[in-house]
């Protein structure tokens, strides 16, 4: 309700009958309004219905239609065609959410492996094939190898520490025990609209003079042809800054590993 001061008195007029609310000055009875209260109340009320919704809380989810259409491989796609339920009790319109499952295993673990040598710490990066980078943009990138931490899946019941000390292995031929593995902070969704994987990330510390064994890999072809490498870890960072190194978990891995040690 707004007020008009009509004959000495006042009375209430509804808040629609002024042509500009937002210059309405309520005074000198509500001098402590302010103007933006009733601009804010007069697009209110000139608002539909749909739009007022969007100032509604989500309260649940009314699936219609859950189901896989896409199987047989390492991936598999799920589709699912669901409505919002909201705070007033209303539904919003339907919509088909697509994303990716992986049935071996939801997470992955991110290992960040270091040593301390000539005074610096080193982190240990494994340059290896990524397929998709290759495959899935226009332009390729100059390079075939890709840049990043030993990193691998966390398959369904495994342990964190163990899958860390058996990708250091497979990945860079460190052998570590999963008791010396520590957690670098909590775990993050690197893409929560794509999948629902969780990366967790952990550090392990390696002698300088730690015996490395043959990469072995994990068995698939795709692993043949990588290299590893021991770099500064100020320079690796500076390499992130640069857009030389391209991957998300492995510079949230260094700039965690950067805090642990400082």
């Amino acid at each position: 309700m707004g007020y008009a001061r009509r004959a000495g008195r006042l009375r209430a007029t509804p808040l629609e009958a002024f042509s500009h609310p937002s210059y309405v000055l309520v005074r000198p009875l509500f001098s402590g309004y302010r103007v933006h209260r009733i601009r804010m109340m007069a697009a209110l009320r000139r608002e539909g219905p749909q739009t007022r919704r969007a100032h509604l809380q989500v309260t649940g989810f009314e699936v219609n239609d859950d189901r896989r259409v896409g199987e047989g491989g390492h991936l598999r796609l799920r589709r699912m065609r669901m409505r919002l339920l909201l705070a007033d009790g209303s539904r919003t319109a339907e919509g088909t959410w697509d994303y990716v499952e992986r049935p071996v295993g939801l997470d992955a673990v991110v290992v960040a492996l270091f040593r301390r040598r000539s005074g610096r710490v080193e982190v240990l990066l494994r340059h290896g094939v990524r397929i998709p980078v290759q495959f899935g943009r226009p332009q390729r990138p100059e390079s075939l190898l890709f840049p990043e931490l030993v990193a691998g899946i966390v398959e369904t019941g495994e342990d964190l520490s163990s899958r860390a000390a058996a990708e250091a292995m497979e990945e860079a031929g460190l052998r570590i025990e999963p008791s010396s593995v520590e957690i670098l902070g909590p775990a993050v969704y690197p893409t929560p609209g794509m999948c629902a994987e969780l990366f967790h990330f952990v550090c392990c510390e390696v002698a300088a003079d730690a015996r490395a064994y043959a990469v072995a890999g994990d068995g698939s072809p795709f692993e043949e042809g990588a290299r590893v490498e021991w770099a500064p870890l100020e320079d690796a960072l500076a390499r992130c800054g640069r857009g030389e190194i391209q991957d998300m978990k492995t510079e949230v891995g260094l700039r965690r590993l950067a805090e642990k040690l400082r």
